[in-house]
């Protein structure tokens, strides 16, 4: 009596891998096997064959490969009987696909413990019949592993090809998932990392379903579900990676109602996503192309050399610069990792304008991020959507005053740089700072002369303008304690955790290296403001 075959199914590899053979229950169904007998194991009927072995030595478990469909006559099994059923557990680890006996010549019957243990694993033990060659069944199962993975490729490579014509004729991810999704007759969505779909493909009631399957993001390699280069499935639905440059960009899926995916489908679904690979290569020079022409144009903007026409130009971007507006510089924070982080802050600045002011305009520095946005738009809310669209790491924002043409930007922009770097050093990485809320910082920032400034520095405050003494630094503090409290003694003491005597001994001595501060007004705001120079360092 033989067993129907098991259908033909997907089947995947512990690793991902697609694995191209037949099932053991279509091997089962081929002519020389018409009399062969399941007696064990219908569980694993689904497992896939892609080679054949002879099993007629005693150490065979060194020399078996995963996917082998083993045939014995029980020759090396006659003398252990009692181990068989250890046999078929090892032979299950090694991942083989089935083992198929001869009883009668060397072994009567197999042990009802291996029967059970072959159950227990769907492992299946198949019962040859005794007129059958080994010769002839390693000829048929063979000649239909190989007729089936050449019509395979044969298929593979026709989709192949018209895919890349797709991408030499200029097509993107549109057409790709029309043509696979045609090939198939399926439905096919190509998602991006983020699991947002980039296009999608066939039976609206099948797209619908893909959609739900697929709306989720990729999880990368470090501790989950798909892994770069491999493929994902189960028998209706099937997902491959989108793998360029060494990034993940998201993948490939199909989703048919109407039956199971086959090895040969999902293998041009990868054909699919090597092509998509080639769309986001293309798409990615060309976007790095124009950023770069529309950097390089708003920076000449910004620093006056902007020549003719700039109102013209800026239209052909979609910008608009001849309205009154606001200029923003995003700078990333020191501490940030900044190749990343700046590709996804331009990302979230462009995002962000797009959201509040459609004519606005965003580009891309080595450093920084500028965007300029109507005056009708409020600049600390685009700033804050921005910031919200970068989950690691920071940046911090200036905010220019309001520029009335396209020759009062390169102002507006030096106003914002300014507020970018005096907001970090007052409040921090990501504060975002609007140019006249700078008080006196605002004053010091348009002096153009720093080395006037540092001059400044060390004439008023002395050895306390440096750090390389602990002492002095330390006195520095106290100082500026002193100051902010209005030379309140006790709240200064209080403040810094002194001793009123203590504080007392300090006020003497800073007065004996600075001058009589606490009598003299005028010397009190000479220190104050060279302690707000110190604090603007660097910027």
């Amino acid at each position: 009596m033989r067993n129907d075959p098991a259908p033909p199914a997907m089947r995947l590899a512990s690793t991902g891998t697609i694995l191209h053979g037949v099932s053991v229950g279509e091997v089962l169904g081929v002519s020389t096997l018409a009399d062969a007998r399941l007696i064990a194991g219908g569980d694993g009927l689904g497992r896939i064959v892609q080679r054949l072995n002879v099993m007629e030595v005693p150490d065979i478990l060194a020399w078996v490969k995963p996917h082998e469909l083993l045939l014995t006559t029980g020759y090396p099994l006659r003398n252990t009987p009692q181990s068989l059923d250890r046999l078929v557990t090892d032979l299950d680890e090694r991942g083989l696909a089935a083992l198929a006996i001869k009883l009668g010549r060397y072994l009567d019957e197999l042990p009802g413990e291996m029967v059970e243990q072959a159950d227990r694993l769907g492992f299946p033990l198949i019962l040859l019949p005794n007129d059958v060659g080994f010769d002839d069944i390693l000829n048929q199962v063979l000649t239909d592993i190989l007729n089936r993975q050449a019509a395979i490729l044969a298929r593979t490579e026709e989709a192949h090809r018209a895919l890349v014509q797709i991408v030499l004729a200029g097509g993107g991810m549109r057409e790709v998932t029309a043509e696979v999704a045609g090939l198939l007759r399926v439905a096919v969505g190509a998602i991006d990392a983020s699991g947002h779909f980039l296009a999608a493909a066939g039976e609206a009631a099948q797209v619908a379903r893909l959609r739900e399957i697929d709306a989720a993001p990729v999880r990368t390699p470090a501790g989950a579900g798909r892994t770069p280069g491999k493929a994902a499935g189960n028998g209706h639905h099937a997902s491959v990676p989108i793998v360029a440059g060494g990034h993940h960009h998201g993948r490939i899926a199909a989703y048919s109602a109407h039956g199971t995916l086959t090895p040969s489908d999902v293998g041009i679904l990868e054909r699919a996503a090597t092509v998509a690979a080639l769309v986001i290569t293309k798409q990615e020079a060309v976007t790095a192309v124009e950023s770069k022409y529309r950097a390089d144009f708003l920076r000449d903007v910004l620093t006056g050399r902007g020549g003719l026409r700039v109102a013209e130009r800026a239209r052909a971007f979609g910008w608009d610069l001849e309205r009154p507006v606001s200029v923003m510089v995003a700078e990333i924070d020191p501490d940030a990792e900044e190749r990343p982080l700046q590709d996804r802050m331009c990302a979230a600045w462009q995002a962000s304008v797009r959201k509040h002011d459609p004519r606005g305009a965003v580009a891309g520095f080595s450093h920084e991020v500028v965007a300029i946005v109507g005056a009708s738009a409020d600049p600390a809310r685009v700033a804050r959507d921005a910031l919200a669209g970068i989950s690691d790491g920071t940046f911090s924002t200036g905010l220019s005053r309001v520029a009335s043409g396209v020759d009062a930007l390169p102002g507006a922009y030096n106003q914002a740089l300014k507020a970018a770097r005096v907001g970090r050093q007052l409040h921090g990485a990501g504060a975002v700072a609007h140019f006249d809320e700078l008080g006196v910082y605002r004053l010091l920032s348009l002096v153009s002369d720093t080395d006037e400034l540092h001059s400044f520095v060390r004439e008023t405050l002395g050895p306390l303008a440096g750090d390389d003494d602990a002492e002095n630094a330390d006195l520095r503090r106290t100082l500026q304690a002193l100051l902010e409290t209005n030379l309140n003694v006790a709240e200064t003491a209080r403040r810094l955790h002194f001793h009123y005597n203590t504080l007392r001994y300090r006020i003497g001595k800073l007065e004996r290296l600075l001058g009589n501060f606490t009598e003299d007004a005028h010397l009190r705001l000479n220190l104050t403001l060279a302690l707000h120079v110190l604090r603007m360092r660097g910027i």
